[in-house]
This record gives C-alpha cells, sequence and structure tokens, in this order.
C-alpha cells in the first residue's frame, strides 16, 4: 500500500506548494522544491511514536499535521505538514512501524543512561558504589 500527499496551504487547504509526502510499507519521503529538489527518507521501522495535531484552521479546512519521532540522525522530528486523511496516515504509520520493527527484528529503547550515544558511564565518578 502507498500513500501520495501533498502539503497544502492554510488557504482553503489547496496543495499549491511543492512538497509531497510519500509513505509505503517500508518508509516515509518528503520530497520539497520545485527549482532545487530536496528528498527525504525514514525507514519506517525507525519510527517510534507518532503525534498528529491540528490548529483551528487546519480543522476548519479538514488538514492536520503529523510528527514522526524516531532515531533518523537527518530529521528526528519528521513533520508531515497540512496533510488531509491525517487520522488514517497516522494509524497506517503507528502500526506498519510496528510491523517493520517485527520483520527485521529491532528494538527500540530509549536512553536511560543519559550519557552521549547511548554510553553508560558505569565506573565513571568518584570510585564509591
Amino acid at each position: 500500500m502507498e500513500y501520495i500527499e501533498k502539503k497544502r496551504s492554510l488557504f482553503f487547504g489547496l496543495p499549491w506548494t511543492f512538497t509531497t509526502y510519500r509513505i509505503n510499507d517500508e518508509l516515509i519521503t518528503v520530497t520539497k522544491g520545485l527549482f532545487h529538489k530536496i528528498e527525504d527518507d525514514a525507514y519506517l521501522y525507525k519510527v517510534v511514536d507518532v503525534r498528529m495535531e491540528a490548529s483551528l484552521w487546519e480543522r476548519i479546512l479538514g488538514l492536520a499535521t503529523i510528527h514522526c519521532y524516531g532515531g533518523d540522525v537527518t530529521n528526528p522530528d519528521l513533520e508531515l505538514k497540512h496533510v488531509r486523511h491525517a487520522k488514517e496516515l497516522k494509524d497506517y504509520i503507528f502500526s506498519q512501524s510496528e510491523k517493520e520493527r517485527l520483520k527485521r527484528r529491532t528494538l527500540n529503547t530509549q536512553n536511560i543512561a543519559g550519557g552521549p550515544m547511548g554510553q553508560f558511564d558505569a565506573g565513571q565518578g568518584d570510585g564509591s558504589m
């Protein structure tokens, strides 16, 4: 399954922008620009959490913004701004990301040690236990 959505302006919700979101079973691709194209990909198995938010104008126009939080280095908060069918997209991304993690046998954990890059500082400090 593949979803293709365009970022819409808040002017009557029309797709006048040059940003396209493509979501398939394995990744999310964001393509921006007319003359200077930028394409950003994020694997779905890296998406840890998904949030949907809608301002008053977005709700009036039937739009919302989806935030995909994950371990992607280039974009840890991937935004799909002003899209239609946002609830359906959010649910799809959330369920498909879990399926992709199970398929790849990947486990996402939170960094509870607080050190950089997940390094645990055991043995560091004043030497007392």
